[in-house]
C-alpha cells in the first residue's frame, strides 16, 4: 500500500527565501507548458507530450537560467502534473461531464514541489531533511518513517512549509472481527450508527464564523499593497487553517474508532455536488465534511483489512428496517413511525439499519430483501 505522511519543517530565513524561488520557478515553468500545450492545439491542432517538454528543458535553462536553482527532476515533475491535468479533463469530457480547462496557476494556487525519488535529490538524516540544491532542513519526525520512502512533496501551507513523503509498506490488518455496521450521515449528528449510537456534529466552521467575518471585514478596509493588508490576509488564512486541522484530527479520529470495532463498515454513497444546490444547507454540509469521513474510512479499512460498503442511500430513510413498508417522509420529519408493524425510531437510526442490510447484501451475507 501507498501511505502519505506529513512532518512540519522549520527552515531558516535563507531557505525559506530559497523554497519561495523554487517554487516561482516550477508555477512560471507550469503556466509555459500550459501555454505550450493549448497554443499547439489552437495554431496546429497538435497535441504536445510529456516527454517532449521534458526534452525541451535543457534549452529552457538557456533561455531562463533561473531555472537551473531548481533539481532537473522537480521540474520534470512539473511537466508530469501539467500532462495529468490533461488527462484528467480529457477523461471527464469522454465521461459526459463538463470540467474546466486546466488553468494557469497564479501565486497563491501553486504551492508544492516534488522530488520523484528517495535517495536522489533528497533524503532524511536524523532530525534533518535534505534536499538538492536547497540544503538540510529542520524536520520534526513527530512519529516514524514506515516502509519504503518513494516521493517527497514540499507544501507551503498558511505560511508554514511541511515534507509530505510518499512511502510503500506493507499493512498489519487487524484482529478479524464479525461486527458490521452501518452508517448514516447527517446534520443534525454528524453520524448515526445502526448501533443507536451518535457522533455529534461539531461544526467546526460555524464556532469559528465570527472570528473569520471579523478578519474579512478588516482585509476588506485595507488598501492594496499596504503591509496592514498583509498581516490581516494571514489572519483569515490561519483561521481556515485552525478550521481544517480541527476537522482534519476529528475526522481521523472517529474513523479510527469505527474501523477498531467493526469488521464491515457500510455507508451511504452521497452526491455532495448535488446536495449542496441546497442553497440553505450548503455551508453546513461543507462544513460536516462527509466525502473526507468516507475516504479516512475506506483508507483505514483497507490497511485494517476490514470490509467497506459505500451503497445507493436512495430511500434508506423512507423504507422500514423492520418490514419494509415504504413511509413517505419530509426531511423535517426527524422519527419514523410505521403504520404497519407500529415500529417507532429516529429517521436517522431506521437509515443506518437499511444501509447495513443493503451492505451485507451486496455481500452476499444476508437474503436479498424484496422491498428493494
Amino acid at each position: 500500500m501507498r501511505k502519505t505522511l506529513k512532518y512540519r519543517l522549520f527552515p531558516t530565513k535563507k531557505q525559506q527565501r530559497i523554497l519561495q524561488e523554487q517554487l516561482n520557478e516550477c508555477r512560471w515553468l507550469y503556466n509555459h507548458f500550459l501555454e505550450e500545450r493549448k497554443n499547439a492545439w489552437e495554431e496546429d491542432k497538435r497535441n504536445i507530450t510529456y516527454f517532449q517538454q521534458c526534452n525541451s528543458l535543457p534549452a529552457l535553462k538557456k533561455k531562463r537560467p533561473s531555472l537551473n536553482i531548481v533539481y532537473s527532476q522537480v521540474l520534470q515533475n512539473v511537466a508530469d502534473r501539467i500532462d495529468k491535468a490533461f488527462q484528467n479533463f480529457f477523461r471527464r469530457v469522454k465521461q459526459g461531464q463538463k470540467p474546466g480547462y486546466p488553468r494557469f496557476k497564479g501565486f497563491d494556487r501553486y504551492d508544492s514541489f516534488t522530488y520523484k525519488q528517495a535517495s536522489f535529490g533528497w533524503k532524511i538524516d536524523d532530525n534533518h531533511l535534505f534536499l538538492s540544491k536547497i540544503g538540510s532542513i529542520k524536520i520534526k519526525l513527530h512519529r516514524p518513517i514506515i516502509g519504503i520512502p518513494k516521493t517527497c512533496t514540499i507544501r507551503r501551507q498558511a505560511g508554514k512549509w511541511y515534507a509530505c513523503i510518499s512511502v510503500e509498506y506493507e499493512p498489519k490488518p487487524l484482529r478479524k472481527s464479525n461486527k458490521a455496521v452501518g452508517i448514516d450521515v447527517g446534520l443534525e449528528n454528524f453520524a448515526t450508527l445502526s448501533t443507536k449510537e451518535k457522533i455529534v456534529n461539531p461544526r467546526f466552521f460555524k464556532t469559528d464564523e465570527k472570528a473569520l467575518a471579523k478578519a474579512q471585514r478588516k482585509l476588506s478596509k485595507q488598501s492594496e499593497g499596504a503591509p496592514e493588508r498583509q498581516k490581516a490576509k494571514k489572519v483569515i488564512v490561519r483561521t481556515h487553517e485552525r478550521i481544517s486541522n480541527k476537522r482534519h484530527n476529528f475526522i481521523h479520529q472517529e474513523s479510527r474508532k469505527i474501523v477498531n470495532r467493526f469488521g464491515i463498515i457500510c455507508i451511504e454513497k452521497l452526491s455532495i455536488r448535488g446536495m449542496m444546490r441546497n442553497h440553505f444547507l450548503a455551508k453546513s454540509i461543507v462544513d460536516a465534511a462527509w466525502n473526507q469521513f468516507a475516504q479516512a474510512l475506506a483508507s483505514k479499512a483497507e490497511e485494517a483489512g476490514r470490509r467497506f460498503i459505500a451503497i445507493d442511500p436512495r430511500d434508506t430513510s423512507q423504507i422500514c428496517s423492520q418490514c419494509g413498508t415504504v413511509v413517505k417522509k419530509k426531511l423535517s420529519t426527524r422519527w419514523h413511525r410505521c403504520p404497519v408493524c407500529g415500529i417507532r425510531l429516529h429517521r436517522d437510526i431506521n437509515a443506518s439499519r437499511n444501509i447495513l442490510a443493503l451492505g451485507l447484501q451486496s455481500l452476499g451475507l444476508v437474503p436479498r430483501s424484496p422491498f428493494r
